[in-house]
């Protein structure tokens, strides 16, 4: 079991910033993958970016440029890095955890992000 706890978060004005943390705790392999996944009401949670221990990134393509994705893996942490917030971003973000060793990855409890047009 991998267990995760977000931080950040909040309201912020169209074209502010705002920083997503995510700490893992529990039974972490070498071989992960971490990142963030949102929710927007009525809708179905999609993938925002993905980082492997490696470092190989992956972004959706409504997010390319304007969000970073890092991760410190002597701390297990997963960070996300949201710039140029557009209200479309508005949604509640999930940190995310798997492994090729894991039946279904692990979820955050998930932090509100809000854009206010």
């Amino acid at each position: 079991q991998v267990q995760l706890v977000e931080s950040g978060g909040g309201l912020v004005q169209a074209g502010g910033s705002l920083r997503l943390s995510c700490a893992a705790s529990g039974s972490i392999v070498n071989t992960n993958t971490m990142g963030w996944y949102r929710q927007a009401p009525g809708k179905q949670r999609e993938l925002v970016a993905t980082v492997t221990r490696g470092g190989p990134t992956n972004y959706a393509n409504s997010v390319k440029g304007r969000f970073t994705i890092s991760r410190d893996n002597a701390k297990n942490t997963v960070s996300l890095q949201m710039n140029s917030l557009k209200p479309e971003d508005s949604a509640v973000y999930y940190c995310y955890y798997n492994s090729p060793w894991m039946n279904n990855p692990s979820w955050g409890q998930g932090t509100q992000v809000t854009v206010a047009s």
